[in-house]
């Protein structure tokens, strides 16, 4: 299963001025743009500051799924999308993610309002409420911390190493996120992450980097999500297939794959066991005076999975992965998807793979299409 959860709240916080009127930016918001802007800002070839991203997820549902077993032993990826407008970046370089040790508001602000927002989150405030006074981040053994105040201890940073690709960020977040489900971090609060280049990268005149990366505020599908991955297949062996008889997949005959019961469409809130029928594509004749029927086959262990992708954007959604193995019951094949992982009112499209004896593998794109509806 790959199921995601989107922000609660996401911006980012420069440590900068403006590079048209000069005015600082250390007490401004941008907790309203649809960018979430992660830079290097460089002068005449010097280091002049850094940007910062902040984003936080609600866990609280996933939190007592974990408790209840419906969710066992699964891992979390922080995933930002690129957005155009990159530039100036290293070949190589590392991106790191920590938890926030206290709670900031989002904000109302802009890069372009004028004059600036300082409602909200910034490089030297947590919070800062209009009719209120600022709030900044809180020191450590007395020296201030700005950019926002992380939790300490070796164990608490997360990173990912890039090399000649893409700046997608697709980070595994998983001793951080358990970290707040048993308490060992901020004592189990979950204020978010923190995004900035990794060490001595961040204020280095080595590495470079101005990274644009989708907010929850965009009108795409790439806002940042947490994606939660954990294997929830029923395995195809023994008593799970009933009487269902095993897939050939030696090569010697056609398979035809077909769904069974696809809805149109289906609500978000669903928890949906997606079917299908798995046989020979050709059945050969034979004579009798008995009626006779076609017995569906189960897909072997380990020789199916599924994918999942967005019709209008040809975007994968559900990769193929080890988190995205087929079921069996006496039934059929099966698996199971949470629909509130996808956006509503769009269509989506239902991919099958088979990885044959020889270790050739196929791919089905029959238009397995269903549309999520609010």
């Amino acid at each position: 299963m790959h199921y995601f959860i989107y922000p609660s709240k996401d911006s980012w916080i420069s440590s900068g001025s403006n590079p048209i009127t000069g005015i600082t930016e250390l007490d401004q918001n941008f907790g309203q743009d649809e960018i979430l802007d992660l830079k290097k800002v460089f002068e005449n070839d010097t280091f002049k500051y850094q940007t910062r991203v902040l984003v936080q997820f609600d866990l609280s549902e996933v939190s007592a799924s974990v408790v209840k077993g419906s969710i066992t032993n699964p891992k979390y990826f922080l995933r930002l999308y690129e957005a155009q407008g990159n530039s100036n970046i290293s070949t190589e370089y590392k991106l790191a993610a920590f938890p926030i040790s206290q709670s900031w508001d989002e904000g109302r602000g802009k890069f372009g309002d004028n004059p600036k927002v300082t409602n909200g989150c910034s490089w030297e405030n947590r919070s800062y409420p209009d009719s209120g006074n600022a709030v900044t981040w809180s020191s450590n053994a007395g020296v201030q911390l700005y950019g926002g105040a992380i939790a300490t201890g070796s164990t608490f940073e997360e990173s990912q190493s890039f090399s000649y690709e893409t700046p997608d960020i697709n980070m595994n977040v998983t001793d951080i996120v358990n970290g707040w489900f048993d308490g060992t971090i901020n004592s189990g609060n979950n204020h978010g992450f923190l995004l900035r280049f990794s060490g001595s990268q961040e204020t280095d005149e080595s590495t470079f980097g101005g990274f644009k990366f989708f907010s929850k505020q965009t009108n795409t599908i790439y806002a940042p999500k947490l994606e939660v991955r954990w294997d929830d297949h029923l395995p195809c062996t023994g008593s799970n297939t009933g009487s269902l008889s095993a897939l050939d997949l030696t090569g010697a005959s056609d398979i035809y794959l077909y769904p069974k019961y696809l809805a149109e469409s289906y609500k978000e809130n669903e928890k949906v066991k997606f079917r299908f029928g798995a046989r020979k594509q050709y059945i050969q004749k034979s004579f009798s005076t008995s009626v006779q029927t076609i017995s569906g086959s189960y897909i072997p262990e380990g020789s199916g999975s599924y994918s999942i992708m967005d019709i209008a954007t040809g975007e994968t959604i559900v990769p193929f992965s080890a988190y995205t193995s087929m079921s069996c019951d006496s039934t059929s094949p099966y698996f199971i998807q949470w629909m509130d992982t996808f956006t509503p009112d769009r269509v989506y499209k239902i991919l099958l793979k088979l990885k044959y004896d020889d270790g050739q593998e196929r791919i089905f794109d029959n238009d397995f299409e269903f549309k999520v509806r609010r």
